[in-house]
């Protein structure tokens, strides 16, 4: 896997995935997928140009809408 600089380290993972459901076994990787979504945020790329280094473009879109629909993703105006 290419490490682009959007990528979580193993600290901000730690944080990460305390939020998230992880108990359970998942076909895709939850970091990765995280990796896919700040890479679409920081780069404004549309969902389907994501590189292929990532989950497919609607396994990733597929939980970033999951997780806004149940407030895991929130917009914050104090940054």
């Amino acid at each position: 896997m290419i490490s682009y600089p959007t990528c979580l380290n193993d600290s901000q993972w730690q944080v990460m995935k305390s939020f998230l459901n992880i108990k359970r076994k998942r076909k895709h990787d939850l970091r990765q997928i995280l990796n896919a979504i700040f890479y679409l945020v920081k780069t404004g790329c549309q969902w389907r140009m994501l590189p292929g280094e990532f989950p497919k473009w609607q396994i990733v879109y597929y939980y970033f809408n999951r997780w806004k629909t149940l407030g895991v993703i929130e917009r914050s105006d104090a940054f």
